[in-house]
């Protein structure tokens, strides 16, 4: 295991009390740890924020507070820490049990269960969060939730976040 340098811890603190006061729907704290000038892609439906007061404004009314429902799985699978960005790999569980709108806008909840890999781009810039850039695959969330059907489609479903939470899985054959 690598030792992380003095830098690298900050960024991962920094990463860690931004992600929580996420959670925690800490709106003010979630700024603090951004710069001036942020921007958060959700590349899946290219929604986010651009600037302060565009960030605020998605995090205030669409996801601070309001991330997933209370049965949310966050299940580290990788991290890469860089001299200034921090990747996450993630895989997230949870139960569609109330409108998503940074993920699943104007969508009525199902009450079916998703699974999904998620990978989180966070750059940082002296010592506070730049950008987010977020991925996802929207199609295997919305088959999961009975929104589209994947017969006949190269859509993975929930065996795309299982095949990377068990590498051993087999492979789809094409």
């Amino acid at each position: 295991m690598k030792t992380l340098t003095q830098a690298q811890e900050a960024m991962l603190e920094l990463f860690q009390k931004h992600v929580q006061a996420e959670l925690a729907g800490d709106l003010e704290t979630t700024m603090a740890t951004m710069t001036d000038d942020p921007h958060l892609t959700n590349v899946a439906l290219i929604t986010g924020g651009v600037g302060r007061e565009g960030v605020r404004d998605f995090y205030a009314n669409h996801l601070v507070g309001k991330f997933f429902p209370p049965d949310v799985e966050m299940i580290p699978v990788s991290q890469t820490i860089g001299d200034d960005q921090i990747v996450d790999e993630l895989v997230i569980r949870f139960t569609h049990t109330q409108v998503i709108e940074w993920m699943l806008p104007g969508i009525a909840p199902t009450g079916k269960k998703v699974e999904a890999a998620f990978a989180v781009i966070v750059k940082v810039e002296n010592g506070k969060i730049a950008h987010e850039h977020i991925y996802w695959d929207q199609a295997s969330v919305l088959v999961q939730l009975g929104l589209i059907n994947s017969n006949g489609l190269p859509i993975a479903g929930a065996d795309g976040a299982r095949k990377i939470l068990n590498p051993a899985l087999p492979c789809r054959a094409i």
